[in-house]
């Protein structure tokens, strides 16, 4: 019924007459003629089953299943399958995932960071803007390298001429925007891992001495002003967040009458209250900040809830610096920079001078590390302080080449007149343990020694 045939370089195909009287050929390529005849056998078997309509024979339906893709097209071409035995369609390859970009990671991350302070948010928003002003929002996340990472850093402060102080902390919130990334697997490593942010500058610390301070004061517009810079000054709160969200219930005084020893108030800070118990702190009211504090209560409005003047959470800033930089100019004072953070830099410096570091660490929260590496300053009362000690201690060595007598002669000069009964006891080493000491005396050396 089937037969096979033989063509150039030992390739073989099955011949065979299909029903309607046409010949078929189904080639199988370069095959054995062992192979050939097995594949015949199948072949015939095919034939009969479709002619006939009875079921193929187990074998053959075993081996059909079994056939590569390329012969069932061949063998469905020539009429031996039915649709049923035909290869099944390819599945379409899935379309790929549309990259993560920086932009839609940016938003996903920012609006994720519902545990961060209002002021952390509007500083994560500007690094975004620095981020995709450079970058762009279509930027592929994965597409971003260490090299992209080091030009942008460069670009921060020589194209868009940022202080350097305002591109550390951009770059320093890009690197966290990136390395959270990488701990969702969205990264392999993050772009701003090796990107240096800068240190902190020593020289942008400045101490600002109590005349200074009572100097911009007198230049403010209304008592609530001058409670503003007195509790950012001798308070060390964080202003505006924490001067902003002071109550007059917040704080206490002694009794009805105001007295401020032992007088406190509290301070509610948003930055820190994503801690577990840093959400508020209680700070003594010092004795500079009594004035103020009356002051600004006699002149509040009956019912006021708030301490400091009010300003939505985005212009509160803005309007803080606006005011104060008025009044230093009013007082002939040249501003200072990090205006707000050297005034409670001040206050932690003099307040470590006076307690313990931790204590002082505490009125102001934050650790004494925090303190060490942002806030404590050197001032010249230090150096003051060092000379004076200096001075006090070369009181009391001797002049340089004093002769020895000399030396004695002053030191019995200088000792203070002894009651007359103290004479018994000058001596009382040799009158009690005589001059042959304590040891056992040895025939040697007691002849030589006298015991009275």
């Amino acid at each position: 019924m089937a037969g096979i045939g033989n063509e150039p370089g030992g390739r073989k195909r099955i011949l065979w007459v299909a029903g309607d009287g046409r010949h078929m050929t189904f080639r199988l390529g370069k095959v054995s003629q062992r192979q050939a005849e097995a594949v015949k056998r199948y072949v015939e078997d095919l034939v009969i089953a479709l002619k006939t309509g009875n079921v193929r024979d187990e074998a053959t339906a075993l081996w059909v299943d079994k056939l590569p893709d390329v012969w069932r097209k061949r063998l469905a071409k020539a009429g031996l399958l039915t649709a049923g035995d035909a290869p099944p369609a390819p599945e379409p390859e899935p379309e790929p995932e549309p990259k993560l970009t920086l932009g839609a990671w940016l938003t996903r991350y920012i609006e994720g960071r519902g545990d961060v302070a209002d002021n952390t948010r509007l500083k994560y928003q500007a690094a975004e803007k620095e981020l995709l002003r450079y970058f762009g929002s279509d930027k592929p996340l994965d597409a971003i390298n260490p090299g992209d990472g080091e030009d942008f850093n460069i670009w921060l402060r020589t194209k868009r001429g940022l202080s350097e102080g305002t591109a550390r902390r951009r770059v320093g919130i890009c690197k966290q925007f990136l390395a959270a990334a990488v701990k969702r697997r969205l990264l392999r490593e993050s772009p701003f891992a090796e990107v240096k942010c800068g240190d902190f500058s020593e020289d942008r610390f400045h101490f600002v001495p109590p005349a200074t301070a009572h100097a911009v004061m007198k230049e403010l517009p209304s008592p609530a002003w001058r409670l503003v810079f007195a509790l950012t000054r001798w308070g060390g709160l964080r202003c505006p967040s924490e001067v902003t969200a002071l109550t007059w219930a917040d704080v206490t005084w002694a009794d009805a009458s105001r007295k401020h020893e032992n007088g406190r108030f509290t301070v509610r800070s948003r930055k820190t209250a994503r801690y577990n118990g840093k959400g508020s702190r209680v700070v003594p009211i010092f004795d500079e900040l009594v004035g103020p504090f009356l002051e600004a209560s006699e002149a509040a409005e009956a019912g006021a809830v708030y301490c400091c003047p009010q300003y939505p959470v985005k212009i509160a800033n803005q309007m803080y610096r606006k005011v104060i930089l008025q009044a230093l100019a009013r007082a002939g004072v040249e501003p200072w920079e990090k205006l707000f953070v050297n005034l409670r830099a001040t206050r932690e410096t003099e307040l470590v001078s006076k307690h313990p570091g931790h204590v002082a660490a505490k009125w102001l929260g934050h650790s004494p590390k925090i303190a060490l590496k942002h806030y404590l300053m050197v001032t010249d009362d230090d150096f003051a302080r060092a000379s004076g000690a200096a001075q006090k201690m070369a009181q009391y060595l001797p002049e340089p080449g004093l002769p020895e007598r000399e030396r004695e002669t002053a030191d019995v000069q200088q000792r203070p007149d002894l009651p007359h009964d103290t004479e018994p006891y000058t001596n009382l080493h040799i009158n009690l343990v005589g001059r042959a000491g304590v040891e056992p005396a040895t025939p040697r050396f007691s002849a030589a020694c006298s015991t009275t």
